[in-house]
């Protein structure tokens, strides 16, 4: 029986997969990322209509509120060459063709009616009165999926490291201080005292 939550439901994925398609359909840079953002908004109602309020919410601060406006800003600094982007598209069109074919193979096969539905994934049960789904997602986080969580953050902290270390050109005309020369002057390094006649005054 079709419910108002299930006509949400639809209502969210197809404007996510609208959304995501223009995404690498549509020419200009700024709207391809707008539609990312809109596609990111769409899975944020999924996610809180399956009750992950916690996941939903970090989405629309992280993802929204500063991954994607620093995305938009750089896309928008850059000055994008339109027919040599045209260029490349049309030389791996058909590599790209076969990417997808390969996916959507995929995910019929991996996502298809024999693994996916009501009766091998029903709907979550309805929680206590006192249920914290932040509480539920940090006790999974440090304890069964404490291990992939530390490579997590270590992997992130290599790619910090690595973007820093790719990005740096050196010191360019920097001043800095050595304190070890800076104790070891000698007062007539610093001090000159010159011993020459004194000159009469003017006027006597």
């Amino acid at each position: 029986m079709l419910t108002p939550l299930h006509i949400i439901f639809y209502c969210f994925a197809l404007i996510a997969i609208c959304s995501a398609v223009s995404v690498i359909t549509v020419r200009n840079p700024v709207r391809s990322v707008l539609s990312l953002v809109v596609t990111f908004f769409a899975m944020s109602g999924i996610w809180m209509l399956l009750r992950a309020e916690f996941l939903s919410l970090i989405l629309l601060l992280v993802y929204v509120g500063a991954v994607m406006t620093l995305f938009l800003f750089v896309v928008m600094m850059l000055n994008i060459d339109k027919e040599t982007q045209r260029e490349g598209f049309v030389r791996y069109a058909p590599l790209g063709l076969i990417i997808v074919a390969l996916m959507i193979g995929l995910i019929v096969i991996a996502v298809g009616p024999i693994s996916f539905g009501m009766t091998q994934m029903p709907p979550p049960l309805p929680e206590p009165a006192h249920y914290s789904n932040i509480q539920h997602v940090g006790d999974l986080l440090y304890t069964d999926y404490a291990y992939p969580f530390e490579v997590a953050g270590v992997l992130l902290l290599a790619g910090i490291i690595a973007a820093i270390t790719l990005a740096f050109r050196g010191p360019v005309k920097r001043k800095v201080q050595n304190p070890s020369e800076q104790m070891a002057v000698r007062p007539e390094d610093r001090l000159r005292v010159i011993k020459m006649a004194s000159e009469p005054k003017r006027g006597t």
